[in-house]
């Protein structure tokens, strides 16, 4: 059996994890909202038609921050077509996903959603077909106390306090040919540097986001993230990165290194931001904003679920609805894992998204509500994951992609929160286990208090409505700590979580 060496060492940590990194996403996309967190006429439906059983599902995820309502949908969205009686609420045809959009869950529906799953909204911003007057209307309406026209619209319609929103996406995508309102970096740098001097003339303390590169693989990464810094560097908080993943042609062993790219995205991102801070001379530190990213099966979007034909704009259609494996779980665990090992860095981002679409909860119509496999790795991280990330030293050994090269079989990060530890491994591997020692320096004595794994011996295998409990974490009875060291075994394609009690 192979083994690894990883060393940990309180004396280095990478930075404290912030808990909006574990955020997710909801969009008006397929059936997230509507036969999603949304369906009145469900035994479980509260007042407002928001699915109780759903809501739990949320709450057990441990998400923290909530991005709404997109995503592509924003781009064509009028946010005042989603305030006021429902009854008087127009219907549109969403140019995004070529669907029919009610309105029957808008802001305020959101924010009574968002409060009952326990989590902060994060919401986007217009700045696809709309500017800066649009977003002052937006910020006024949502938070800002009554005494002005669209505050006191707001107390109209049931909300006499502001909602509080702190975080703002300043539009979605906006270097993507396929988004309304598509510009080029400095168009759109200028525009995000506009918008945001007006919010913070309204509200200065707003922490707003300007939006990065929507993949590495864009042809303008890079220098999208410099130009629109060198317009809005002084504006914003942070910058966005935007990351999917999915075997291609069969490549699992790319795959599983899906993070090894999230890594180099981050790191590469860092630099521009770096240079940019350089340039402009300044102690102001910008950071990232990881606001989508998952698993998902683009090539069956392209092929199977596009919807198409001038009559054919259809009500919450089943779309981008993946069924996710082990494998899948295991790839998300590893994301995760590249996310808390930047946690200088990365200090938000959003599992894209919740319910149905690309998502960690499924369910059906008048029917069930289940975990997917991703579900877990994430549940367990966002329980665990506290403290501070400390940088974990790997010695593995390799394993040959196609991507990538030669990748380590494994990785992982250790947090930490007083006496309170975790680490997270993920080996990849498909066919051999592996042992890893973990040296803990300046833990004391630690001991394991919990360990949870993801792995099977079909790494196929998912969570369907049939068979909704086919894949749940199972306890990695390998873990055992002697002399400040852990030693555990991660059988081939795994995550592993342990939890450790640890006293100086």
């Amino acid at each position: 059996m192979p083994n690894a060496r990883i060393t940990v060492s309180t004396s280095a940590p990478i930075g404290a994890v912030d808990r909006r990194v574990f955020g997710s996403f909801v969009e008006h996309l397929g059936r997230c909202v509507y036969d999603g967190i949304h369906e009145p006429g469900h035994p479980t439906a509260d007042e407002q038609g928001f699915r109780e059983d759903v809501l739990a599902l949320v709450r057990e995820l441990g998400v923290t921050t909530v991005r709404y309502p997109g995503g592509n949908f924003v781009s064509g969205y009028r946010w005042e077509d989603g305030i006021g009686p429902k009854e008087q609420r127009p219907v549109r045809r969403d140019l995004a996903w070529h669907s029919t959009e009610t309105n029957q869950v808008g802001l305020h529906e959101f924010v009574h959603w968002n409060a009952k799953a326990g989590s902060e909204p994060m919401l986007a911003i217009n700045l696809g077909t709309r500017a800066e007057l649009e977003a002052l209307d937006l910020v006024e309406y949502t938070n800002l106390p009554t005494g002005s026209a669209l505050a006191d619209r707001r107390a109209a319609n049931g909300a006499e306090q502001g909602f509080g929103v702190r975080m703002w996406c300043l539009g979605n995508e906006m270097d993507g040919p396929w988004q309304l309102g598509h510009r080029d970096a400095v168009d759109y740098g200028k525009l995000a540097s506009r918008t945001a001097k007006a919010l913070k003339q309204l509200q200065p303390d707003l922490q707003l986001v300007a939006c990065g590169s929507s993949g590495r693989k864009m042809p303008t990464f890079g220098s999208w993230e410099r130009e629109v810094l060198e317009q809005a560097y002084d504006d914003v908080e942070f910058i966005s990165a935007h990351a999917y993943y999915e075997p291609v042609d069969g490549d699992v062993d790319s795959f599983l290194a899906s993070a090894v790219d999230m890594d180099r995205f981050i790191e590469e991102v860092a630099a521009t931001i770096e240079h940019v801070r350089a340039e402009k001379r300044t102690d102001k530190q910008v950071f990232i904003s990881f606001d989508e990213w998952n698993v998902w099966y683009q090539r069956r979007y392209e092929t199977v679920d596009r919807i198409s034909g001038d009559d054919n704009w259809p009500r919450a259609p089943r779309l981008l609805e993946d069924v996710y494996t082990v494998t899948d779980a295991v790839v998300v665990g590893s994301l995760l894992i590249s996310l808390l090992k930047h946690a200088d860095r990365v200090k938000a981002a959003s599992l894209a998204q919740l319910v149905n679409v690309i998502a960690p909860i499924m369910t059906e119509p008048g029917g069930p509500a289940w975990r997917q496999t991703i579900f877990h790795p994430f549940a367990i991280t966002s329980r665990l994951a506290r403290g501070s990330a400390l940088r974990a030293d790997v010695a593995a050994p390799s394993i040959a992609t196609e991507r990538f090269g030669d990748v380590p079989a494994v990785d992982a990060v250790v947090t930490r929160d007083g006496e309170r530890a975790a680490v997270f491994l993920v080996n990849r591997h498909r066919t051999e286990a592996i042992t890893v020692e973990v040296a803990l320096q300046g833990f004391g004595s630690p001991a394991v208090s919990e360990t949870a794994m993801i792995a099977d011996d079909d790494p196929d295998a998912a969570n369907t409505v049939d068979d909704q409990d086919r894949v749940t974490p199972i306890p990695n009875e390998s873990a055992s700590v002697a002399d400040g060291v852990l030693t555990v075994t991660l059988p081939p394609v795994s995550w592993t979580a342990v939890g450790l009690t640890a006293t100086d």
